[in-house]
């Protein structure tokens, strides 16, 4: 396996990828449930959620039930999709993930939103997420300023 900007991975962390590849499909499939407690149970007890519209949510806990209430409410029926764009490891029981994603009804034909996970692995537990920052990707702003300013013009896309 590779990254997307073509690096390869340490043969010696393919287990640790299959782990963390699974614990981003267990959130996606919790969120897709709409099974808030589960959702909270892919995060450290201290992590941090910062939403999309930029609320920020401590803890697993807090963060399931948020999403719980959510889930009950505007984003009843919603399914998460996500691709994992980039992950780098720091260190033994540390990773950073970078993915596409959208929340909708169903598979969005344009994966509108960027996710920063930091995972961790937590003795006993395995890996959990101990921090998320959703962001929208904003293609026409990101263009604009590619073609004013081409120095600003990242050398590896992931879309």
């Amino acid at each position: 396996m590779t990254h997307k900007t073509g690096t390869p991975l340490d043969p010696a962390r393919t287990s640790d990828v299959a782990a963390i590849q699974a614990l981003l499909a267990e959130s996606r499939a919790a969120w897709n449930r709409g099974d808030g407690a589960a959702y909270g149970r892919c995060f450290t007890a201290d992590a941090t959620d910062v939403t999309y519209v930029g609320t920020v949510y401590r803890g697993g806990q807090e963060i399931g039930g948020a999403h719980g209430a959510l889930f009950a409410g505007f984003l009843k029926g919603t399914e998460l999709t996500l691709d994992i764009t980039d992950l780098r490891f720091y260190g033994p029981d540390t990773a950073v993930v970078v993915t596409r994603g959208d929340v909708g009804k169903g598979r969005p034909r344009r994966l509108g939103k960027v996710a920063t996970y930091t995972v961790v692995r937590e003795p006993g537990t395995g890996w959990r997420i101990a921090a998320v920052q959703k962001t929208r990707h904003k293609r026409l702003m990101e263009a604009v300023s590619f073609r004013l300013q081409p120095a600003t013009r990242p050398a590896t896309r992931f879309d």
